[in-house]
């Protein structure tokens, strides 16, 4: 079976197992999942959801933040791990945001790059949660996942397998889709423990299970 088949066949499957494809970081405006996504570094969603609210209420606003000392937000964030380069990574870029472009979080690409402590991971997901543009996030969840299921051959680097996944992957489908093996990965395609091939809707298409 050609990847772009295979991809056809796991985006629908996915689509019924898990209808609702929401980023699983709570947000209201886009700076905020700017810094959300940064707390997520090696870190929880669910303990990234429940610092940020304290964050926010010391520093309500883009500009607070650029205008707090990185310590007050460091002992903030600790929680998160990596609490000293998260906070200096948050502080320059609420300072950017503010001073470059307006305190507005760009809907370019590129422009997204630019800001401190972004990746394409970062990028990635603004542009598809806030802007609705197409975008593949390549987590760990993605990562772990496409392997197995065969849409990639074995490959690791984050960057190779996003440029990999573009290739097959409808521009339309690739936020939800990504959103989707996030769940996946959490309640089937684990990580930690053994996959839980006899439940998963993936079975026969799997390559783990195909010789």
């Amino acid at each position: 079976m050609r990847k772009k088949e295979l991809a056809k066949i796991i985006i629908e499957r996915l689509k019924e197992e898990y209808p609702d494809a929401d980023c699983t970081l709570d947000y209201n405006d886009a700076w905020k999942l700017l810094i959300s996504v940064r707390l997520a570094a090696q870190c929880t969603d669910a303990r990234v959801n429940v610092v940020v609210p304290h964050l926010y209420e010391k520093f309500p606003t883009i500009d607070a933040l650029a205008n707090a000392d990185v310590s007050e937000i460091e002992e903030i964030v600790r929680p998160c791990g990596l609490g000293r380069s998260k906070a200096r990574d948050i502080s320059l870029c609420m300072r950017m945001l503010r001073d470059e472009f307006d305190s507005k979080v760009p809907d370019d690409f590129n422009q997204l790059l630019k800001l401190p402590g972004v990746g394409r991971k970062s990028a990635n997901l603004i542009m598809g949660d806030v802007f609705g543009k197409p975008a593949i996030v390549t987590d760990t969840h993605c990562i772990r996942l496409v392997n197995r299921m065969g849409l990639v051959d074995n490959i690791k680097e984050p960057k190779k397998v996003e440029m990999a996944l573009w290739k097959i992957i409808p521009p339309e489908e690739g936020s939800d889709f990504c959103h989707r093996l996030v769940y996946h990965g959490r309640e089937i395609c684990t990580a930690r423990t053994a996959p839980h091939c006899d439940r998963c809707c993936l079975n026969d298409v799997c390559k783990k299970n195909i010789k």
